[in-house]
């Protein structure tokens, strides 16, 4: 095997920077240079990520003392990377950063959904956006590579069969989300709080989530789209469920031809189509620490109701996992090197 690219990890005490950690440990192709966070200094990683216990004896080191490396994964909070970009392009060849700050291509955009400019424009246009399924061939060409929202992914990819197919054309989506508390990330808050949080179904973001952006930038705008977030008792997951109502009727053998067509090459999605048992739709339960995305659905009978149900793991397929994906994608590697687990029963 050739010599092992150089990797650092900026901003990894949070649950994303965790995930990556685990990732790239395991990683045949890559060896970790530097983790940092300015508020672990000096700490074992594993005193972070306890689930790391003598997988690694890496320590934290501050975001100042970064060195060049081949290849940076920011994993720091919105608005940190735009900051600094420039010195980050001066410090490795390649760059993914999982924030959100440069998802969006257009700064108008960008500036109606997240409430101000963008601190660094110039820059939007040289990310790519970091979801394989949708933009491989850009991906494999990219230096800069951008993450993907959990939300956003979880239902782009629900979508993208019917979209592709024309089938949303004139119709309506209302997206509804159930997520786990991983979302709100490693800092605690108020709502966080356990007496607070415990046994919540709490309407996070029934109008107006950021993550929309993301869907009508990947599908387009020639279909009506509602997205709602709901809060669970769940650490790790996304479900949503997409009711799409169509301008005509499609029949399920239609409907199952298409999923197959879009995604018999796809490593990462699992059509989940059973008659009986209680896995019959997709589920978060079977998916954490896994890269997968798993889609089902349900045609209403005598309606031009379709009901799209896909699950994911946020912390993977919506962020770590498909940032490691893109990473495969980038250096002309195997896609699924280091993404093979395939989850576990019972959990």
């Amino acid at each position: 095997m050739t010599e092992k690219l150089q990797i650092s990890i900026v901003g990894g005490s949070g649950y994303v920077g965790g995930e990556l950690l685990r990732l790239l440990l395991f990683h045949p192709r890559v060896e970790i240079k530097q983790i940092t966070s300015a508020s672990q200094v000096g700490k074992f990683a594993h005193n972070a990520h306890p689930n790391l216990r003598a997988a690694t004896d890496l320590q934290f080191s501050h975001p100042d003392t970064l060195e060049k490396s081949d290849l940076l994964f920011l994993a720091q909070p919105h608005g940190f990377s735009a900051g600094k970009i420039d010195t980050f392009a001066g410090m490795a060849e390649y760059i993914i950063d999982t924030s959100a700050d440069f998802r969006l291509r257009d700064a108008d955009a960008y500036a109606q959904w997240y409430g101000e400019a963008h601190p660094n424009p110039a820059w939007l246009g040289k990310f790519v956006y970091g979801l394989p399924e949708r933009y491989r061939a850009d991906i494999a060409r990219a230096k800069y590579v951008s993450g993907v929202g959990c939300n956003a992914t979880v239902t782009n990819l629900a979508l993208a069969p019917l979209a592709d197919a024309g089938l949303l054309a004139g119709g309506r989506v209302v997206a509804d989300i159930k997520v786990g508390s991983s979302e709100g990330g490693a800092r605690p808050n108020e709502g966080s709080h356990h007496p607070e949080r415990s046994g919540a179904v709490r309407s996070y973001k029934p109008t107006g989530h950021r993550h929309q952006a993301e869907v009508r930038q990947t599908l387009g705008d020639s279909f009506e789209l509602y997205m709602s977030v709901t809060s669970i008792e769940l650490i790790r997951g996304a479900l949503v469920t997409a009711h799409c109502l169509l301008n005509d009727k499609v029949e399920e053998k239609e409907l199952w031809k298409i999923y197959r067509k879009s995604y018999k090459a796809e490593p990462f999605i699992r059509l989940v189509k059973q008659k009986s048992g209680i896995f019959r739709y997709p589920d978060p339960k079977l998916l954490p620490g896994t890269n997968y995305c798993d889609i089902g659905f349900e045609v209403e009978e005598n309606s031009n109701r379709v009901v799209i149900i896909a699950a994911i793991d946020n912390l993977m397929k919506g962020a770590a996992g498909s940032a490691v994906q893109a990473m495969n994608v980038m250096l002309g590697w195997p896609e699924t090197t280091g993404l093979e687990f395939p989850g576990l029963h019972p959990v």
